[in-house]
């Protein structure tokens, strides 16, 4: 990780919010060999009893599968949108372009569920992600023995976050006029640029005070 201390989020919260609004996580390991492996899947965090749990389900008798099986060690990276930023737009143009981004990482260990905690991870990702209570696609709507079928290619998984790293790079480190430009200049570009410049916008007033 881009571990430096100005592109740190002092508010937790935020950090955390940021897991719940970019929700789809890379989650990656490796087995008993060292060989990686990783999958894009849904993830949820919730605090219980002042730690923070991850759950989530991936498909059995997969590689991912397998390599949690031999070693629990998990990461799970959560990103947003991001931009590439041209030194052109800074003040002092004689030094590197770089690029704007947040991101979160989780690491801890994976534990398997049984199949209660799957029907009950199921639905709260159907009907969470669903969020139409009338679509007539959520989990009360799904045949039984549909479910049934599906949850025996399935596995649930939680994971107790024993650490949490983030990434908050954004500018952080330019002069007030330069960040100015950036925020202007990014807003004229494609969808994930104008994302981060709203970002950037919203967060000045935290940085120039």
């Amino acid at each position: 990780m881009y571990n430096l201390p100005y592109f740190k989020e002092p508010d937790g919260q935020k950090v955390i919010q940021f897991i719940k609004d970019h929700p789809f996580a890379f989650l990656c390991g490796a087995d008993a060999t060292g060989r990686p492996a990783a999958s894009q899947v849904p993830v949820f965090i919730d605090e219980k009893e002042g730690k923070l749990f991850l759950s989530g389900h991936i498909s059995r008798k997969s590689d991912h599968h397998k390599a949690f099986i031999d070693n629990p060690q998990v990461l799970a990276v959560f990103t947003g949108a991001h931009s590439y930023v041209s030194a052109s737009w800074y003040e002092n143009k004689q030094i590197a372009s770089t690029w704007n981004y947040i991101s979160v990482h989780a690491r801890g260990k994976l534990t398997f569920l049984g199949e209660d905690a799957l029907l009950s991870v199921l639905k709260r990702t159907t009907n969470h992600f669903e969020n139409n209570p009338h679509s007539g696609a959520n989990f009360e709507d799904i045949p039984t023995d549909y479910v049934q079928k599906m949850a025996k290619a399935i596995v649930a998984f939680e994971v107790e976050v024993e650490e949490l790293d983030h990434v908050f790079k954004l500018s952080q480190n330019r002069d007030e006029k330069s960040y100015d430009t950036i925020i202007e200049k990014l807003g004229q570009q494609d969808a994930g640029a104008k994302e981060i410049s709203e970002i950037m916008a919203k967060r000045k007033k935290d940085i120039f005070k």
